[in-house]
């Protein structure tokens, strides 16, 4: 279909764009999406934005800042060593799990060698011959059992604190030698007494309890960057 006067978007097309310069950003809003959705009002974002930061000041409290000093410290013990980190997690946390692997692995922001770390979230035929054959509240114990050493450190997620086959994942790490950390959610669960460091976000609300884990381990692959910089 070829494009015509009509069919043009007007946000795209240069004239009528330059023309919606002058028509304030929060009327260009709510003449595209309708006037009655006050969830697209400028005023209505400026208060949710404002509400979540409010909310992720509990990660500044002294007892969650000693938790993220203990776990990134155990980190970098663990590679050091010459060990590795595997890192488990469902749904949002499985990939906060990929991304936290791909930091580093990779690196964060400074130049540096790879470091060992391993996502157990992202083999898809382990996972699901697993979860098919066995039963998916095991699909993290299994490889954990399989990979994990003396030494290791099994590092899980769970915005609950009470995510079944991360339980088992770290009582599977616990029976290999392997140290436990977790960053958790809500009231820890049964997960933070697990783990021999616990970060507990203290909030109800998941999006935010994500958000503050997502930052927590940019915190935490900074401090690690820096330990192996040199």
């Amino acid at each position: 279909m070829h494009e015509t006067a009509s069919t043009l978007d007007p946000v795209r097309s240069g004239p009528v764009r330059s023309a919606l310069t002058a028509v304030p950003l929060e009327a260009r809003v709510r003449g595209r999406y309708g006037a009655q959705d006050d969830g697209l009002s400028l005023s209505a974002l400026q208060a949710e934005f404002s509400g979540g930061l409010r909310q992720l000041r509990c990660i500044l409290s002294p007892s969650y800042l000693q938790a993220v000093a203990e776990a990134t410290e155990l980190v970098i013990q663990c590679l050091r060593a010459g060990n590795k980190v595997l890192l488990c997690g469902n749904g949002g946390s499985a990939a906060d799990a990929q991304h936290i692997a791909a930091e580093l692995v990779g690196r964060y922001k400074i130049e540096r060698a790879g470091l060992a770390a391993l996502s157990l979230t992202c083999d898809t035929s382990v996972l699901t011959a697993w979860s098919n054959d066995y039963e998916f509240d095991a699909v993290f114990a299994r490889q954990v059992q399989a990979l994990s050493r003396p030494g290791d450190v099994v590092w899980g997620l769970s915005t609950s604190g009470c995510s079944n086959n991360i339980v088992r994942a770290m009582k599977a790490a616990q029976a290999s030698g392997a140290s436990c950390i977790g960053l958790l959610g809500r009231d820890g669960g049964d997960l933070e007494s697990l783990c021999e460091v616990s970060m507990v976000v203290r909030l109800q609300d998941t999006a935010r309890i994500q958000e503050a884990h997502r930052m927590t381990y940019h915190v935490m692959c900074d401090a690690i960057d820096r330990a192996f910089a040199s």
